[in-house]
């Protein structure tokens, strides 16, 4: 007997890219579609007696995220073959590179599970559809997304100071989310949820990493500073990078905010100085080397 779900409305006709893991017996029918944004489309279905999400990407000609060679610096193929495919962009490469942006979320939807960020629990990507778990409250109504939701200057404090933790943790765990911001968190009963991870970066890999940390983290802090207005005078992506480059960051790092600018400036003059004084030496070297090697008279 199939199970009753009468908050998410009558079946839909299942989408195209769905219809395979329906014919596979991973997903039993589409309830309804939840949203449609720049990268993909996300479906209710039932899995069982499951209901989940089903993430269908969008084809890289229809996406609209116009940065991906940004966010896609430092990322390796799995074997050398199709990283060369990838950086030459064959057919082959670009199919290629296209797995890779999908795996990249179900790999990050993993990692961060495991290092105690609250993200959707994967089950898998199935040729560009990513089944995961869907955030709901307690009566089983979708969670909202962070800029739905109105909160007190003390929730707003409680759960800003939440994030941070995620976001240091997501940095010890070597990712930067890339895209952070009140749309890409969801709320439920207890405190919010990071969605929306295809494009994390690696941030020892990544040459943007650190300017991506400091807008995920300054949209953030923007945000919840509507409610708690103390909260935009704090500089927590300086302090935040500034541990993870000096290696004393780690998961449980309680931060203040605070933060310094190094106001030394550089003596430019000594620096010129030493440059002139090894050129000179490397000459006075090849010089002698020269004399060394010139045949007697």
């Amino acid at each position: 007997m199939t199970a009753s779900f009468p908050q998410y409305g009558v079946c839909m006709k299942t989408p195209k890219r769905i219809v395979p893991l329906v014919e596979d017996g991973v997903v039993d029918e589409v309830l309804r579609q939840l949203m449609s944004g720049k990268e993909a489309t996300v479906y209710v279905v039932r899995c069982g007696k499951d209901i989940r999400c089903a993430k269908v990407y969008k084809e890289v000609a229809k996406r609209s995220f116009k940065q991906a060679v940004e966010y896609q610096e430092g990322r390796k193929g799995r074997n050398s073959r199709r990283q060369r495919a990838m950086e030459k962009r064959s057919k082959y490469g670009r199919k290629q590179q296209e797995e890779a942006w999908h795996n990249a979320e179900v790999d990050a939807l993993y990692k961060l599970e495991r290092a105690g960020v609250r993200v959707p629990q994967p089950f898998g990507c199935f040729d560009g559809v990513l089944l995961m778990e869907l955030v709901t409250s307690e009566e089983g109504e979708v969670a909202p997304r962070l800029n739905d939701v109105v909160l007190t200057r003390e929730q707003a404090l409680e759960d800003h100071a939440v994030m941070m933790g995620y976001v240091i943790k997501m940095l010890c765990a070597g990712l930067v989310h890339g895209d952070l911001s009140e749309f890409n968190v969801l709320v439920d009963d207890y405190g919010p949820v990071i969605i929306d991870l295809p494009q994390a970066v690696d941030a020892a890999a990544n040459n943007h990493a650190k300017s991506m940390l400091e807008r995920d983290v300054n949209n953030m802090t923007a945000y919840y500073g509507f409610y708690a207005p103390e909260l935009l005078t704090s500089r927590y992506a300086e302090e935040m990078w500034a541990l993870y480059e000096s290696g004393d960051l780690h998961p449980e790092s309680e931060l203040t905010g605070l933060f310094e600018d190094d106001e030394a400036e550089a003596d430019v003059d000594a620096v010129l100085m030493e440059i002139q004084a090894a050129m000179k030496e490397e000459e006075e070297r090849l010089a002698r080397i020269q004399t060394a090697n010139e045949p007697e008279v």
